[in-house]
């Protein structure tokens, strides 16, 4: 992987290069939306790029990358890359834009860092560069040739549900009549739409329907404005634009969060808020195969009132012999619920059992902390972000 006397340079020059990352990638994004507009247009989240999340996350991969080379120089970080592959292929990256990343990364850091990237800083961070390049170059190539569906295709909104005041899913057809491939529960599809200023923006949505369904379903949660991030053009252009009738782009299903092939082990699904909309399909798929395995369900909301898909979630679970739910709301809880957030405290957890985590990163965090206290491997707890991954840079 990578070579001896890169490594030295790297592991050298890490702690330089890792405490300026923000700074380089906040001119890196700079530059390369000045000389190309329209990736900021048609492919980045405006959104992402305005909150600096975007920023974040990606300073945060390039460290995390180049700290397992340098500790790890005969192997790379294969579980951080495939995530990494999958969002790239839902969005429809292209091998070529890696030269056009490499250019503006490149220049970036000789801005911020001047006369201290010498030839051999420069040759030695190249080398990381094409490294992470070229591995997900490949990865990728295999996500296109595996996919069974074109890379995109438009669908009809054949229903409209309104599941919460925030919260509305919407099934699809294939607007050209065509089949329906299965996709494996757990799994997004991009959305991309036309917004009024002529922008192409994509976002990506779990699918919360049936793995095996001749619709797909996409639930959304409308973004709202906050004191860190803007609202969500797409989220908001869905909810108030988008009824029966409709056409919408779809990718073909993308992510590395799906059910695994040992389904005898003892599964938890852990989710909160819209989190929920890949435990919904992981639920149906277990249902569908009539599933024996011993399934604790866990969520989280505001209140009832916010819970999407509730009816969704109880009737799958209500099809498994040894399934267990249990809810949590900070608002407004029934009798057969429980108070404030989710905490694993008195919740049985058996030994072997795989975890499978999707809602805002610090619930996340929680819950695995407490999944590995009570003895769950760490290889065997899973999760999926919505939006940047921001999890490398949080400690």
């Amino acid at each position: 992987m990578l070579s001896v006397q890169s490594a030295a340079t790297v592991r050298a020059t890490l702690p330089a290069v890792g405490a300026n990352l923000d700074a380089i990638t906040e001119r890196f994004y700079a530059g390369m939306f000045a000389a190309r507009p329209e990736l900021l247009r048609d492919l980045f989240n405006r959104g992402n790029q305005a909150a600096g999340t975007q920023r974040q996350a990606l300073a945060g991969s390039i460290a995390a990358f180049a700290t397992y080379l340098t500790d790890h120089p005969d192997d790379r970080p294969d579980a951080m890359l495939a995530r990494i592959a999958h969002k790239h292929a839902s969005l429809g990256v292209a091998p070529d834009q890696y030269g056009i990343v490499h250019e503006h990364l490149f220049a970036a850091i000789v801005d911020v860092l001047g006369e201290a990237v010498t030839p051999e800083v420069a040759a030695a961070w190249d080398e990381v560069y094409w490294l992470m390049a070229n591995a997900l170059i490949a990865l990728e190539k295999r996500l296109y040739e595996e996919s069974r569906e074109p890379g995109w295709r438009d669908w009809e909104v054949v229903e409209r549900v309104a599941e919460t005041a925030d919260v509305v899913t919407f099934r699809l057809r294939p607007s050209d009549g065509g089949p329906v491939a299965d996709f494996r529960a757990g799994q997004y599809v991009s959305v991309r739409v036309e917004l009024p200023d002529g922008a192409r923006q994509i976002r990506q949505y779990s699918l919360s329907g049936a793995p095996d369904s001749a619709l797909r379903q996409i639930s959304v949660k409308r973004v709202a404005e906050d004191a860190g991030s803007p609202a969500g053009e797409v989220s908001e252009h869905l909810h108030a634009r988008v009824q029966e009738g409709a056409v919408l782009e779809l990718s073909a299903p993308y992510g590395d969060l799906v059910l695994g092939a040992d389904t005898d082990r003892p599964l938890l699904l852990a989710s909160a808020g819209i989190g929920v909309t890949p435990m919904i399909a992981m639920l149906a798929q277990l249902a569908q195969d009539g599933s024996a395995c011993p399934v604790t369900v866990l969520h989280g909301d505001r209140s009832p009132a916010d819970h999407a898909l509730r009816t969704d979630q109880e009737l799958y679970a209500a099809k498994l012999a040894e399934a267990r739910v249990h809810f949590w709301y900070e608002e407004d809880a029934p009798e057969d619920a429980h108070t404030g957030l989710v905490d694993l405290a008195d919740i049985a957890v058996a030994p072997g059992t795989h975890a499978y985590l999707c809602g805002p990163l610090p619930f996340m965090r929680a819950v695995r902390t407490q999944l590995i206290g009570k003895g769950v491997a760490p290889a065997d707890i899973h999760y999926e972000v919505f939006g940047p991954d921001l999890w490398l840079t949080q400690g």
